[in-house]
């Protein structure tokens, strides 16, 4: 059984990547965001996204300079 907390607490995190859920909790990407988008409010739910994809391209960025 998934513990939702576990996956949100994950979600959030800035060091945590969907990678790293799917390693320990076995759910992939389009899964958690349907769980974070049923369990958060509207508004947390798009700065969640936001954040998320800001996350990305800043990982993006920086490894293009490598």
């Amino acid at each position: 059984m998934i513990n939702i907390n576990e996956v949100i607490e994950m979600a959030w995190s800035d060091d945590v990547t969907f990678s790293d859920i799917e390693k320990e909790i076995g759910i992939k990407e389009p899964e958690v965001k349907r769980i974070m988008q049923a369990n958060l409010r509207p508004n947390s739910y798009k700065l969640w996204r936001k954040r998320v994809r800001w996350i990305k391209e800043k990982k993006k960025k920086s490894n293009n300079f490598l």
